[in-house]
């Protein structure tokens, strides 16, 4: 059986989206957060090495990784769907995209969001305008420039085509959905980034997308 080792508010839960689009069979091991760090619990070392979600458990194969189980879950129950055809254009997009979201975009939210704890973390108060001042000059000097580029960047593109990869949905859709939340939270995509809020309201639409909100439960990312 196919297994899905899900953490709560996390990457897992696009991993869930796509088995409910591809209709493959599988169950859900629930894991929570750490209330205080927020956190993986250790448990998920006895899954993978380095106690992360998602990671999935299909027979003898655990596979870890987001771009890298969307390319096994695609490979091995897609049967062609969710991906372009090898050679067309679309298929060299999705291939960006599916890398892009990880290699590219999460870092600089990973950044933001260390950025933020540390502008609201307490501290002694010698040390809270330094800790603020090195904070203030990373974000203006290359959080915020890089952030505006790259949502500028997924906004064009969304303009040229409803989906990454043109005019149909593909994994890589699924593989960005992620980080498109993720700079939701963290900016006003409504104002200045229409085309992407569009394409939030089109995939929370989707049966499959609901189904796999219902089954991986409670769903929100962190601001700070």
């Amino acid at each position: 059986m196919l297994t899905i080792h899900h953490l709560e508010n996390s990457r897992s839960q696009r991993i869930l989206w796509l088995l409910e689009e591809l209709g493959v069979s599988y169950q859900i091991k629930h894991y929570e957060r750490d209330p205080k760090t927020s956190l993986a619990p250790p448990e998920l070392l006895a899954v993978h090495p380095l106690g992360k979600s998602p990671v999935v458990t299909d027979g003898a194969t655990t596979v870890a990784e987001s771009g890298a189980i969307v390319e096994y879950l695609v490979r091995r129950y897609g049967d062609g769907r969710l991906i372009p055809a090898d050679g067309s254009p679309e298929r060299l997009a999705y291939t960006y995209w599916l890398h892009y979201a990880e290699g590219s975009f999460m870092p600089l939210m990973i950044v933001s969001l260390i950025i933020n704890r540390i502008e609201t973390a307490p501290m002694p108060f010698i040390v809270k305008p330094v800790a603020k001042g090195i904070a203030a000059k990373v974000r203006s000097g290359y959080l915020d420039p890089n952030v505006k580029r790259n949502l500028a960047f997924m906004e064009s593109t969304l303009g040229q085509s409803p989906w990454f990869c043109g005019d149909e949905m593909t994994a890589a859709d699924i593989q960005m959905s992620f980080p498109v939340e993720a700079a939701e939270v963290r900016t006003d995509l409504k104002t200045n980034y229409p085309n992407l809020q569009r394409y939030l309201q089109t995939i929370r639409a989707l049966p499959a997308f609901k189904r796999a909100l219902e089954k991986g439960g409670p769903y929100s990312l962190m601001k700070k």
